[in-house]
């Protein structure tokens, strides 16, 4: 008898489907596991045979054969346990195996026969909502499934649960969806001494998701300014939460089912490796870049990351995805994020200062700036240079405009761009293009004039160009002009960096 289990592989944030097939023939005891299983499914014979025992049952001695099919789909992942366990039983007549047709299984199994988390649940819910089927999985991940809609959800605790569900003698009660937290937002603007022209930056920078860079001495307060950007995001609406969910599900850290409507913010040390940040690894795994999805990214210390690192996030912050390719598989993860960096002029960090920058300067500051490639730079909107804060600044009170006054002016902005970007893909003013950059984003003819001048003085190439058009609509929608006029594209030509790179 052939026994057949529904389950699922996952490529990227795609969940593919898999068919669990058992067969038990005649011949010598043996446990096999074929369709291209990697080290961890193979090692599933070993939880699957000591679960079951742990249940009363003993395996029937022939020759077991599970194939995961289609078999030249590579097979990843401890949650390949519970399809095969269950697969295996049906093959035994323990459970009727037509009953298990309606379900997309997934989960792992512990030697006691308990069924242990496994990332992915999200997406294998989601999966089983567009088949029409329902969804098996640990008990610990059903309010993270029950987020998929109205798909039906079977949460169970261990093995023998599970089976006493499908024979009526005690029924699983279906999962609840898992909490929202509430959004935490870190440090308050009104925290930030001075910096008028970095937090007008960073309002910018919000308002139309924008990258940034911020270049100061150490203590300017850079790293503050960053942290204070939570607070003034708009929150993620449903559709966004749920995106940024399918990730966190992926990489394993949505723990108990709880989704949170604050943008990620994601801030990595200057250590990171490349699979790090862009995803990889020998199981590939999101990323920094993905993980902060439709968020932040904050680079601290931008020079001293490797250069090859950065380079590649060239790539992401063009097209908000990024692919991981392998030899045996392709898989692209989304990576729409707004990239904020901070950085100092130079290696001692005090160029400008005679009292304490180095007698190299300054050599020391094109030399330390030029570990970030010209490329990248090009693709950051927004440069502001960050001046340390005297004394006289700290013994101020703190200013009357904190982030809820900002936040009102950047959700006004974000309102505006929902409305203007209803029918087509683009969120922000940073994912205008083409026929929508001409449409919405074009000045009026001194504000031409003005940006044609400029881009001859500052030497800006096309993709400078574009960048400060969408810089200057988002000026406007902030201050809530129809039009871009000159004034908007002055303030934008501000924040770009002049000329090529030394």
């Amino acid at each position: 008898m052939v026994a057949s289990v529904s389950t699922v592989a996952y490529l990227g944030l795609e969940a593919r489907a898999v068919e669990v097939q058992c067969n038990l023939v005649a011949g010598l005891p043996k446990f096999m596991v074929v369709g291209l299983p990697d080290k961890a499914v193979g090692e599933s014979r070993e939880r699957v045979r000591a679960a079951i025992a742990a249940i009363g049952l003993a395996l029937p001695p022939k020759h077991i054969i599970l194939n995961l099919s289609p078999a030249d789909l590579p097979k990843e992942g401890s949650h390949f346990d519970l399809p095969i366990a269950l697969a295996l039983l049906g093959a035994m007549g323990v459970i009727d195996a037509e009953t298990l047709s309606g379900y997309v299984v997934v989960g792992e199994l512990a030697l006691d026969g308990r069924i242990a988390p496994s990332p992915g649940v999200l997406l294998a819910a989601l999966h089983a909502s567009e088949v029409g089927k329902g969804l098996i999985c640990p008990a610990a991940q059903g309010p993270e499934a029950a987020w998929a809609g109205s798909v039906e959800v079977i949460a169970a605790t261990d093995l023998i649960g599970l089976l006493n569900h499908f024979k009526g003698h005690q029924l699983l009660s279906a999962p609840p969806p898992g909490e929202v937290d509430a959004p935490d937002f870190g440090p308050d603007l009104a925290q930030v001494k001075g910096q008028e022209t970095a937090k007008r930056a960073l309002e910018i920078a919000a308002a139309g998701g924008h990258n940034l860079l911020m270049v100061g001495p150490p203590g300017a307060g850079k790293s503050l300014l960053a942290s204070c950007l939570p607070g003034i995001l708009p929150p993620l609406d449903a559709g966004e939460a749920l995106e940024v969910s399918m990730v966190a599900s992926v990489a394993g850290t949505l723990s108990g089912g709880r989704l949170t409507r604050a943008r990620p913010f994601r801030s990595p040390h200057h250590s990171a490796s490349m699979a790090a940040l862009t995803g990889g690894g020998l199981r590939v795994k999101p990323g920094e870049v993905s993980l902060a999805h439709l968020g932040v990214l904050f680079l601290d210390e931008l020079p001293e990351f490797q250069r090859a690192v950065l380079d590649s996030l060239r790539q992401p912050l063009e097209s908000g995805t990024v692919s991981v390719a392998r030899a045996n598989a392709h898989v692209t993860f989304p990576a729409r994020v707004q990239l904020v960096a901070a950085m100092n002029p130079c290696r001692c960090g005090h160029l400008g200062d005679p009292a304490l920058a180095c007698a190299r300067a300054p050599r020391c500051a094109a030399d330390y700036q030029a570990k970030v490639s010209g490329p990248l730079l090009d693709r950051i909107d927004l440069h502001v240079e960050v001046q340390p804060v005297s004394a006289a600044d700290l013994v101020l009170p703190p200013p009357a405009e904190g982030s809820a006054q900002v936040a009102a002016r950047v959700a006004a902005a974000h309102a505006v761009q929902a409305s203007r970007y209803a029918e087509v893909a683009a969120r922000t003013n940073a994912e205008a293009e083409g026929p929508l950059l001409d449409a919405h984003c074009l000045p009026d003819e001194p504000g031409r004039k003005l940006l044609a001048q400029a881009s001859e003085v500052m030497r800006l190439s096309a993709r400078s160009y574009t960048r400060v058009l969408r810089v200057a609509r988002t000026i406007a929608d902030l201050a809530g002009a129809d039009g871009v006029g000159r004034v908007h594209v002055a303030e934008a030509l501000s924040y770009r960096r002049q000329g090529p790179r030394s």
